[in-house]
């Protein structure tokens, strides 16, 4: 078994391997959506079958298949509570990094980040290389860091979450709910990573409940 037989059995369903680290039961993989990931999603019937969490369900649905097929364990962001530590898995891998906004930001996906799942495989895989740097390192500008309309990320990265929503029930706020989060799409890497703006605005209405 290889990150590449992973990748290549994600790979259809428009997911891929965002990171992976070795721990004690053998090697963690995280995988995520990637651009492609939104049309098949919504040909899928969880998509339309009027029922909760279409996107986990689904998300469920496919990891849970390549787990099968590999022997592995999977497990989801929704799964709890207890949760599972995502975001401490995620930094583990070397390529998600603390953004100054306080966002995790990924070194391909930038601030777009969708992590489905993971798999726990019990062997320990060939790791791919790491990313060789925070990529908001080299950003001049972190135009990211200005661009919430209503300063909804402090400074000290306290996430004012009651603000945000409540701007998004403003006027001015349609932007954020059609077409995505704005500190999101301000991030350079981000808009290699572009999302339509109906997976954007999927995205705010799950967020805003």
């Amino acid at each position: 078994m290889t990150l590449e037989k992973i990748t290549a059995l994600a790979a259809p369903s428009g997911l891929f391997v965002m990171g992976a680290f070795h721990d004690d039961a053998g090697t963690l993989v995280l995988l995520g959506a990637d651009r492609g990931c939104w049309p098949i999603f919504t040909q899928a019937a969880e998509f339309s079958d009027g029922q909760p969490d279409p996107l986990d369900r689904w998300s469920k649905r496919i990891i849970g298949g390549i787990a099968a097929d590999l022997g592995a364990r999977d497990t989801y962001p929704s799964d709890g509570p207890p949760y599972a530590p995502f975001i401490g898995w995620a930094l583990q891998t070397g390529r998600f990094f603390q953004s100054p906004t306080g966002m995790m930001v990924h070194d391909t996906a930038g601030l777009m980040i969708s992590i489905r799942g993971a798999l726990h495989v019990p062997t320990v895989l060939a790791l791919e290389g790491r990313a060789a740097s925070n990529p908001c390192e080299s950003c001049a500008d972190k135009p990211c860091v200005a661009a919430c309309p209503v300063g909804a990320l402090a400074e000290d990265h306290a996430y004012d979450v009651p603000a945000c929503k409540a701007y998004l029930d403003t006027e001015p706020g349609r932007d954020c709910m059609s077409n995505g989060c704005k500190v999101r799409r301000a991030c350079p890497v981000s808009v290699k990573f572009e999302r339509s703006a109906e997976q954007s605005a999927f995205h705010m209405i799950s967020f805003k409940g």
